[in-house]
């Protein structure tokens, strides 16, 4: 990037509107925080049937271990294991795949009557099933790009759920008490049963986007942001109700294309600063050009310094002609993506908005940043707005866990309710494909993916 360039960006820019057009935006979300929680995730229900959930904290790198295998030999009743054998044969309604967990061996142990080899059998074919419910039946190698640690096994491990069920004597209960509790599950899950089996490509479609939803933890929060990728739009969600949606722009189709990950919000930036990237700074010689040029770099904005060591460090000040714009959600993750404004707004009313270099710039992001402020700080919405206007760097830390995921769904519901599909911006659905095409592979307890992980720390 030259300084030419960024002289012509900047004169295309058009300062954020404030003032009422900002004041405006803001009466359904105070009428939502006047009523908050002090916590604004699920709390863990105690209900044994239930399957809680642990909210990610993936808000520094990690490694998280395996989980050891977990597939329990315990002694099974011919009922329970006919239940068991009933659930397998019909778990086509959750796009799996009955042959995976061995309904024919199972059918002749029943039948043969010896205990042992029955409980071996059922055993095996519950862990099977609870795992693939639970955990998804995609395993990480297929995953391209996914970055998420599902949380659900931690706290509902193969033994205590086989438990259950055979305390119980609920086999079907367990095993649906595992299905994801968003509404989109339900309603691919019912558009699954009324798609023809002839519409194998639909069918397969429905498939690999219910199993995404299975990777997730079961249940998200209360409160959260979920932006699909594919579909450019993000969504402020309350109860699984969206509350506000946002055009996005995502990550370019190849090297910066936008990784799935789970984080949370731990605060609000208004009018950020952007430390540029040394990519630019001493890749393209940005550095160069405003250290020998002070006003070319105070008349764009840009606070240039060199270290001892001879490295030139640029920091673009706030204001309307900011890379991140006028507000950037604090989101700490390794791939250094994250949540943000720019001054390039002209860009959403294209239809394709794959352009960034990795990060997620959303629409009214002034609208966004100061509903964070209100639902996840408790803010006023007149001190957010103030805050806004003084154009001065603030940073409004979070007091409410706030999750964000950035997904990857081909067909899910849209913004409006309605159920479509969305173009396979980044080509990721063949090797979910192949994987449902091919026999089932052993769950090995990997929990994090082992892809290199791209650090896309440029907004531009």
């Amino acid at each position: 990037m030259t300084a030419a360039k960024t002289m012509r960006a900047s004169k295309r820019v058009q300062a954020l509107g404030r003032g009422l057009a900002l004041a405006g935006l803001f009466t359904s979300a105070m009428a939502l925080a006047a009523a908050q929680p002090q916590s604004i995730l699920p709390a863990p229900n105690p209900t044994p049937s239930a399957v809680p959930t642990i909210a990610p904290d993936t808000t520094a790198p990690k490694i998280v271990p395996q989980v050891p295998l977990d597939e329990p030999v315990v002694n099974w009743s011919p009922s329970d294991a006919q239940a068991l054998l009933g659930v397998i044969e019909g778990i086509d309604a959750d796009g799996l795949i009955p042959a995976d967990y061995q309904p024919g061996k199972l059918r002749s142990a029943i039948a043969a009557g010896d205990p042992a080899a029955l409980s071996a059998q059922a055993s095996k074919s519950f862990a099977w099933l609870a795992e693939d419910m639970r955990d998804g039946r995609t395993r990480f190698d297929a995953r391209q790009q996914w970055f998420v640690v599902d949380t659900d096994i931690d706290a509902n491990p193969t033994s205590a759920l086989m438990a259950r069920a055979l305390q119980s004597h609920d086999v079907a209960g367990v095993i649906e008490g595992l299905q994801p509790t968003v509404p989109d599950y339900g309603e691919l899950k019912g558009l699954l049963a009324v798609t023809p089996a002839s519409d194998k490509a639909k069918r397969n479609l429905i498939r690999i986007n219910m199993d995404r939803w299975r990777w997730l933890p079961r249940e998200l929060g209360k409160y959260y942001l979920l932006t699909n990728v594919p579909e450019f739009q993000l969504r402020l969600t309350v109860d699984n109700s969206i509350i506000r949606s946002y055009k996005t722009i995502v990550g370019k189709v190849g090297k910066t294309a936008t990784p799935q990950l789970a984080t949370v919000v731990q605060g609000v930036v208004f009018n950020p600063t952007w430390t540029v990237p040394q990519s630019i700074v001493k890749g393209e010689g940005l550095g160069a050009q405003l250290i020998g040029n002070p006003a070319s770099a105070l008349r764009q904005g840009y606070k240039v310094t060199r270290a001892k060591n001879g490295m030139i460090t640029v920091v673009q000040q706030p204001g309307p002609n900011n890379s991140l714009g006028m507000i950037k959600l604090d989101m700490p993750n390794e791939h250094a993506i994250f949540i943000h404004d720019t001054p390039a707004r002209g860009l959403f009313n294209q239809p394709n908005r794959a352009l960034s270099h990795g990060c997620v710039r959303t629409e009214r992001a002034a609208e966004l940043g100061i509903t964070m402020a209100i639902l996840g700080a408790g803010m006023k919405s007149s001190d957010a707005v103030e805050i806004v206007k003084s154009g001065k760097y603030t940073r409004v830390p979070m007091t409410k866990t706030f999750p964000v995921y950035i997904m990857y769904f081909t067909m899910a519901s849209d913004i409006n309710g309605k159920m479509g599909t969305f173009p396979d911006l980044y080509s990721r659905d063949g090797a979910v494909l192949a994987a449902f095409a091919a026999p089932r592979k052993a769950w090995t307890g990997q929990r994090q993916s082992t892809e290199k992980v791209i650090k896309l720390d440029n907004p531009l």
